[in-house]
């Protein structure tokens, strides 16, 4: 099984809907591939981040009795009623409203479902620092160890259907680590890592849906401090422990890169 098919066949995996001669296969690509292998703990992860915060709500325990007393009655049940009750001229009226009150019920619960479900940039957020956490791990961190840009930039040709922008920035204080593949937001991605003292940084790029330049946005999530903006046709997502102001240093210097590299 090659890592394209490999790729197709993550998310069945993960639900465990393959059949037993695929399964196998997988799980035996997956122990020789280490690009494919990171993007299945990254979908692995995402999918328990999504399970870890989706809001669930409880129905009230009289919600059911409640809707069905709002019902209109059959025919002939409203009929029988009707008979023995002759004083409630008003009934239907109050059916109606218990209807109506049952259904913006249901509404606010849906729009309070709604709005608590992650958005496609906070859910890509949580796939960034899972990768981070685990590119920190054990021989996770490069999968070409390099500070030498024309070693690292040509690793990635044949490996990916980009060529990601690689430089050296020693003489700005953030040295090249090397570089590796990673799986995020549904594709191949280029990793590259930069260290500044102590800290490392993880640059993740591939290329924008359009040459459309988006605006620098951050964020910080379990302590980590994100950056993520668009630059001459590629999308970057920037994480590390490094402090704000260091971390927009390297922003600033990778958008100024970007803009006199030719696309």
């Amino acid at each position: 099984m090659d890592c394209k098919r490999t790729l197709e066949l993550l998310p069945a995996h993960l639900d465990q809907e393959l059949g037993l001669p695929e399964s196998r296969e997988m799980d035996q690509h997956l122990q020789t591939c280490a690009a494919c292998h990171n993007a299945f703990a990254s979908q692995s992860a995402l999918r328990d981040a999504v399970k870890q915060r989706a809001t669930y709500f409880q129905a009230p325990i009289d919600l059911e009795s409640r809707i069905r007393a709002a019902l209109p009655l059959e025919p002939e049940i409203a009929a029988a009623t009707a008979k023995r009750r002759p004083w409630q001229w008003g009934s239907w009226n109050w059916l109606n409203a218990g209807t109506m009150l049952a259904s913006l019920v249901v509404l606010v619960w849906s729009a309070g479902l709604y709005l608590a479900t992650p958005s496609p940039n906070e859910l890509l957020a949580e796939e960034v620092v899972s990768s981070h956490v685990r590119s920190l791990m054990v021989n996770h961190l490069a999968d070409v160890a390099s500070s030498d840009q024309h070693t690292v930039k040509p690793w990635f040709d044949g490996k990916l259907d980009f060529s990601p922008p690689v430089a050296d920035l020693t003489a700005q204080g953030f040295p090249l680590v090397g570089g590796r593949l990673d799986y995020l937001d549904h594709r191949s991605v280029a990793a590259l890592v930069y260290r500044h003292r102590l800290h490392l940084i993880n640059v993740y790029i591939w290329p924008a849906a359009n040459e459309r330049q988006t605006a620098l946005h951050n964020l910080s999530i379990q302590g980590y401090h994100l950056l993520h903006w668009s630059e001459a046709g590629m999308v970057y997502w920037m994480i590390s422990d490094l402090n704000p102001h260091d971390l927009m240093t390297l922003t600033r210097i990778l958008q100024a890169q970007a803009q006199r590299t030719p696309s």
